[in-house]
C-alpha cells in the first residue's frame, strides 16, 4: 500500500475511538503525526488508550456520540470524521434495540445534520448487509442487499444516508479477526479459537455457511488508505476483506487445528446458528485502487493463540 501522505497533520475524529478498531487506529494516525478526538462513552470500561495519553496530539472526551452538545464540541476544526461508535453484532443490538438504532443510525443523522460539508467522512459499514449472499456468486457493490439483522439493517441505513450527504467514503468490513486492546471475544474467528484453546472442542451450527474474514489491523489500514486516496474514492462503498478468507465455518475450524492439533470439532445434525449469514464477497473493487491486506487468517490464528495466555474471561465480550 503507498504511505500515508495526503491528510498527515490533519484533525481527525472518531466516535468509539477506545473500541475494537478504534484502539488500533488511535495510536497508528497519531503515530503517523495526526492531531485525533476521541469520543467514547467507555461502554465496556476498557482502558485500551492509556498508552496513548501522553500524546499531546489526542484529545479524549468521555460523552455520548448522540448527545448534540457533546458532538456539535467534537466536531470543530475536524477535517475528517470517523464514526466508529456503534453496538456491533447482532447479539448485542437484538439484547437492547432502542440502544442500538439510536447509536447505529440516529447518531449518524445527528452527526450529518452538524459537519460542514468540507468534513470527510469515512465510515465502517458491515458486508452482513448482502445477507443470505448469492450462492457461489461473489457479492460485489452492486450485489443485492438484504440484511437480516438489526444490525444489518441499522448499519446498511446509516451508509446510505452518509454517501447521500457527499464527501464520504464508506467501507464494507468483512466479518473482523486478531488482538485488540480492547479486545473483542466474541467475533466468529476469535471466538473458535478461544474454544479451541481453553475448551479444545466446540459444536459447530451450519458448518457449510461462509464468511469473509479481515484483520483488525488491516481494517485499521483500510482507514489510512481512504485517507491517502480520499479523492479518487469519495462518493463510493468498497468491500473489505481477505480474499483469500471466503471459507466455511468448518474450513475454519480446519485451520486452527492445523496450529492446535487436539482441537476436535464436530457439526451439529440438529438446531441451528442465529446468524444465518452465509455469502462470499469479492474485494477487488479496493484491491483496484492498490489497497492490499497484511495479514493473513493463519497469522491472525498464531495471534490469537498467544493473545489467549494473558486473556480468559468474559470481560472482552460485547454481550
Amino acid at each position: 500500500m503507498k504511505a500515508f501522505t495526503a491528510c498527515l497533520m490533519a484533525d481527525i475524529l472518531i466516535t468509539g475511538g477506545a473500541g475494537y478498531i478504534g484502539s488500533v487506529l488511535t495510536p497508528k494516525l497519531l503515530s503517523l503525526g495526526n492531531r485525533v478526538t476521541v469520543l467514547d462513552s467507555f461502554l465496556y470500561r476498557q482502558a485500551s488508550l492509556l498508552d496513548c495519553c501522553e500524546n499531546k496530539n489526542l484529545t479524549i472526551i468521555n460523552g455520548d456520540c448522540r448527545d448534540r452538545q457533546t458532538l456539535e464540541k467534537a466536531l470543530e476544526g475536524k477535517d475528517v470524521i470517523i464514526p466508529l461508535a456503534a453496538i456491533v453484532g447482532f447479539p448485542a443490538c437484538d439484547k437492547d434495540q432502542t440502544a442500538a438504532v439510536s447509536t447505529n443510525l440516529e447518531a449518524i443523522r445527528l452527526l450529518l445534520s452538524l459537519r460542514s460539508k468540507e468534513q470527510k467522512i469515512i465510515f465502517p459499514c458491515t458486508n452482513s448487509g448482502y445477507g443470505l449472499g448469492q450462492g457461489q456468486e461473489y457479492c460485489t457493490e452492486e450485489s443485492p442487499i438484504t440484511p437480516i439483522s438489526l444490525y444489518g439493517k441499522t448499519k446498511m441505513q446509516a451508509e446510505k444516508e452518509i454517501l447521500e450527504a457527499g464527501n464520504s467514503v464508506t467501507f464494507r468490513f468483512a466479518t473482523l479477526f486478531g488482538a485488540s486492546p480492547r479486545m473483542r471475544t466474541d467475533l466468529l474467528v476469535n471466538d473458535f479459537v478461544y474454544r479451541a484453546v481453553f475448551d479444545r472442542f466446540t459444536v459447530v451450527f451450519e458448518g457449510d455457511f461462509k464468511r469473509n474474514f479481515l484483520h483488525v489491523r488491516d481494517a485499521a489500514n483500510a482507514f489510512v488508505f481512504a485517507l491517502d486516496n480520499f479523492d479518487r474514492m469519495k462518493g463510493e462503498t468498497y468491500n473489505c476483506g481477505l480474499s483469500s478468507a471466503n471459507i466455511s465455518k468448518l474450513e475454519l475450524c480446519e485451520k486452527i487445528k492445523a496450529q492446535i492439533p487436539d482441537f476436535t470439532y464436530l457439526e451439529s445434525p440438529v438446531n441451528s446458528d442465529p446468524d444465518k449469514r452465509n455469502y462470499i464477497v469479492s474485494n477487488e473493487k479496493i484491491e483496484s485502487l492498490g489497497y492490499r491486506p497484511s495479514y493473513t487468517l493463519e497469522d491472525g490464528i498464531a495471534e490469537l493463540i498467544k493473545a489467549y495466555s494473558v486473556i480468559k474471561n468474559s470481560f472482552y465480550g460485547n454481550v
